[in-house]
Parts: structure tokens; C-alpha cells; sequence
């Protein structure tokens, strides 16, 4: 399947899944939120700013004007006599009435009775509900903030209306209302809301050139870090991104992405190695099978040719197969051994002397050296808890393989099992011939020869070693060689006192 070309940086920042193009929308949302929030509460300040102002201008205005103007004395029913009747018409002040353009001005009695002083020379009044008008005349006390009211007219003009008592010689006469039209206090206030609009599509734009520059720059290390992981394979595992870049998130980024690197790394190594030892391994199976198998197809053949009829052929043909067959089968016997180990050892474990299993051995390890030295130095009074049949199979495997690698006549073994504060120490010694230095780190490899001449006249496989190692290991114990050519060779067991093994008691 193709994959398709990489985006572009331009590409990336107007895809709307780009992180980049979140960000930035996403914080252009934020600040166009939040001046939308700030001009609203602005423009909710300004009204009332310019209606109080306003309020309190004609506040002013009307605590100016003449009392005489607004003298009604004439009008109240309390002040003229009883026989005075009204004339139609009478309910007009005296005279005209002179005021301020656009400006509404009413009278209220204290029996509630309205009055439009204006509604001929100018606005008309608004009349409010008379408990409105009770609830103003409650509220009238000297030092109070000037209150207002947004109220409409009969033509549905909106108004916004003052109060005041009118007071004579003392005695409360009643309110005097003055309003005026609301329109060009909306209409500044509108202009202002257009202003700000502007400013805030203004400050947007001026937003969206300046964070794209920033957001390229912030994201940058990143970036690079996409172009290098797009580039990494199984071929340079081994690169690393710099984990000091100026940035916490993208720096913990970058060394977690590292760890994942090398967690690779290390797994294709051990992949590749583990193929590699496969391959081996099955190469040298075959290369085992493969002789001893051969052998026997060629004695078989011998037989059929005729050889059966002849008893020493017979016997002779019969011997070495029967001996290649031990062979095949201690190779098989050897590599489910193996199996087992690497799978889940189980072992027998119990309190075991490790000095007594060596005395008991000792008649069986003398008559495998022949005509060898054999030196036995023994700590007395060791013990700990080992599986007794898998110690005396490595002990035998040491000495087995001590014995294939000294001279007949001139060889020593000796065994030496000692104990220290560090633990238990087992050494199988030998003054065989070494081995090379090259070759040393490759002795526990299964199927793995220094002598590839030598192992097959003693008829060994490579195994034994490894066999040892796994059972070592198994027992929480570790195995060393030390050699040096013409010089013998001495591999080392040793085992901790504390710990635990497969679940149960280790070394007391």
C-alpha cells in the first residue's frame, strides 16, 4: 500500500486535526470570548454610566428652575376656597410654560392626580402606575443617589425620567417628574459597540500573525521529532533525540521516545541474536545426528550387500551401530534436557551435604580418570539445600569434560570445595591444555567446539556445558572458567548463602 506524501508546514497548519492548527484556534476562541465578554460588560457599563450621568444632569437642571414656574398652588384643591369652582381648562398653570427642547416635565399631586406640563410645548410625559409614584415618594430622602426610571410614553417614545419633591413654605406639594428621550444615549452607545467590534476583529488579525510565527517556533522541536521518527527503522535503532530543548513536556517526550528506542534496540538485538543461535543450533544438531545416522545407513547397507551371513562382519557391523544408536541417544537425551531447563527447572531441593555427595562420588570419578591424578579437597560440614541427582550430574559433567581435555598419563584433576563469607566455591581444576582466550567466552554456547577434532574422537556433542550452566543457574548459583593455554583450566561454581531458589530455602 502507498503512503501518501508528507503535509507541507502550511498543509499542516490549516488541518484541522494539526496540533497546531488546534492551538491556535483554540486560543483565538478564547481571546475572541473573552473581549466579546469584556465589550458586553462594557457597553452595560457605558449605558448606565451615560443614563445616571444623564440623570443627574437633569437632576441639576430641574432643581434650577423657578418655583414660581412650577407653582400649582392655584390647582390644589387644598388651597382654594370652597365656593371656588374649576373652569374647564383651569387645570393649566397661569401663563406659559417655557422649557428645554426634547424634555418632558409632569406634575404629580400628592392625591395622585397627573399633570403633562409639556404635553403641548414639548415630549409627552410618561405616566407611571400610581403605586410606582407611591413607591418614589417613599423613597425620596435628602443625599440620595439621583434615581431614574426607563420608561415609555403614550407614542411609545422611550424616556428616561427624573424625580424631585415639590415642597412649599415646608410642607410636601407633590413630585415633579422630567424626562427626556433615550434615543441618542442608545445611539452613542451603539457607535461605542461598533467601535469595539472593529477593534476586537482588529486584535483577532493581530492575534492570528503573531501566534502562527510563535506556534511554529514552540512547535519546532517537535516537528523534528515527527521528521526524525518518520526516518527511524530497524536499521538506525541506535539515535537519539536531545532531551534538553527548553520545553518539560516536549524534553520528557523526547526521553521516553529514547527509552522506547532502546527498549527496541535492545529487543531487535536480542531477536536477531536469538535467530542466529537458532540457526546455529540447528546446524549443529544436524551436523550430530547427521554423522552418527550416516554410520549406521552405511553398516545396514554393508548388511544387506551380504555381510549378515558372515558372523565377524555381523557382530562388527551390529557393535557400531549399537554404538552410534547410545550416541544418538544421549545427543536427544541431552537436548530435552535442555528444553526442560530452559522452560521451568524443576527441581528436587532438600538439606543436601555437599561434602558427603563428593565422598560418594569419589570411587565413580577416580574410575572415569583412568590412570589421572585425582587430588579431593574438601571443606567438611557444607550444606545447603540443592536438588542431590542435578549437583551429581554437574560434578560429573566437569570432571567428564577435565578428563577429555588432559593426557592419560600425565593428567591431574582436582576438586576443591570450599566456603567463605561470599558463599559456597566448587572448582573442577584441570592442566590440560587451555583454552584460547577467544574461545573461552563461548564454552556454555550449545554445540560450540574450540576442538571440533577433539570433541569427536571423545564422541562429545557440546552440550555438557551448557547442560551445567542451565543447572547452576537453576540453583541461583553462577559458572566461570578460567584458562590460559598450556596452562589448564578451572571452572569455578559458586553459590550465595541468602536467597531463595524457585521458591524454597537456598544455602544455610
Amino acid at each position: 500500500m502507498k503512503q501518501g506524501r508528507p503535509l507541507t508546514r502550511a498543509a499542516r497548519l490549516l488541518a484541522p486535526r494539526s496540533l497546531q492548527f488546534q492551538l491556535l484556534s483554540r486560543s483565538l476562541y478564547i481571546l475572541a470570548a473573552l473581549l466579546v465578554l469584556v465589550g458586553a460588560l462594557q457597553s452595560i457599563w457605558m449605558k448606565n454610566f451615560l443614563y445616571r450621568n444623564r440623570a443627574e444632569t437633569m437632576s441639576i437642571q430641574l432643581n434650577g428652575l423657578p418655583r414660581d414656574l412650577l407653582d400649582h398652588s392655584s390647582l390644589l384643591p387644598e388651597r382654594r376656597g370652597k365656593n371656588e369652582e374649576v373652569q374647564p381648562g383651569s387645570e393649566r398653570p397661569r401663563g406659559p410654560v417655557l422649557f428645554l427642547p426634547d424634555t418632558s416635565l409632569a406634575y404629580i399631586a400628592p392625591d395622585g392626580t397627573f399633570t403633562d406640563l409639556t404635553k403641548e410645548s414639548g415630549m409627552i410625559s410618561p405616566q407611571l402606575p400610581a403605586e410606582e409614584y407611591t413607591a418614589v415618594r417613599e423613597e425620596m430622602a435628602p443625599r440620595r443617589p439621583v434615581s431614574y426610571k426607563i420608561v415609555q410614553d403614550a407614542v411609545g417614545t422611550e424616556q428616561l425620567v427624573v424625580f424631585r419633591p415639590a415642597e412649599r413654605s415646608g410642607s410636601f406639594g407633590g413630585i415633579i417628574q422630567m424626562g427626556t428621550g433615550t434615543a441618542q444615549l442608545q445611539a452613542v452607545v451603539l457607535q461605542q459597540l461598533w467601535i469595539y467590534g472593529a477593534l476586537i476583529v482588529l486584535a483577532l488579525a493581530g492575534g492570528l500573525a503573531l501566534n502562527i510565527p510563535v506556534l511554529r517556533r514552540t512547535l519546532q522541536p517537535l516537528n523534528k521529532m515527527v521528521e526524525a521518527v518518520e526516518q527511524t527503522d530497524a536499521g538506525n535503532l541506535n539515535e537519539r533525540f536531545p532531551e534538553t530543548q527548553g520545553q518539560l513536556e516536549i524534553d520528557s517526550l523526547a526521553k521516553s521516545f529514547n527509552g522506547m528506542l532502546q527498549r527496541l534496540e535492545t529487543s531487535f538485538i536480542a531477536e536477531r541474536d536469538a535467530k542466529e543461535q537458532m540457526r546455529r543450533f540447528i546446524a549443529d544438531a544436524s551436523h550430530e545426528l547427521r554423522t552418527p545416522l550416516t554410520s549406521i545407513h552405511g553398516f545396514l547397507e554393508v548388511l544387506l550387500r551380504g555381510a549378515a551371513d558372515n558372523p565377524k562382519q555381523l557382530y562388527a557391523a551390529l557393535t557400531s551401530m549399537h554404538g552410534e544408536s547410545t550416541r544418538i541417544k544421549k545427543l536427544v537425551e541431552d537436548l530435552l534436557t535442555l528444553a526442560k531447563l530452559d522452560r521451568a527447572p524443576q527441581l528436587q531441593l532438600s538439606d543436601t551435604r555437599l561434602d558427603r555427595l563428593l565422598l560418594e562420588m569419589e570411587p565413580h570419578l577416580r574410575m572415569l580418570a583412568g590412570t589421572r591424578t585425582v587430588h579431593i579437597d574438601l571443606t567438611a560440614g557444607i550444606s545447603g539445600t540443592f536438588d542431590p541427582d542435578k549437583m551429581k550430574q554437574v560434578i560429573l559433567n566437569l570432571f567428564h569434560n577435565a578428563v577429555q581435555h588432559t593426557d592419560p598419563e600425565t593428567g591431574v584433576i582436582t576438586v576443591i570445595l570450599s566456603a567463605d563469607r561470599d558463599g559456597i566455591a566448587l572448582k573442577v581444576k584441570d592442566n590440560g591444555p587451555g583454552i584460547p582466550e577467544e574461545h573461552a567466552a563461548h564454552v556454555f554456547e550449545r554445540f560450540y567446539r574450540s576442538d571440533s577434532s577433539r570433541t569427536r574422537k571423545h564422541g562429545g556433542a557440546g552440550l555438557g556445558l551448557s547442560i551445567t550452566k542451565s543447572i547452576v543457574e537453576a540453583h541461583g548459583g553462577t559458572i566461570s572458567v578460567r584458562s590460559r593455554e598450556g596452562a589448564g583450566s578451572t571452572f569455578v561454581l559458586t553459590f550465595p548463602e541468602i536467597g531463595e531458589i524457585n521458591g524454597g530455602k537456598m544455602l544455610k
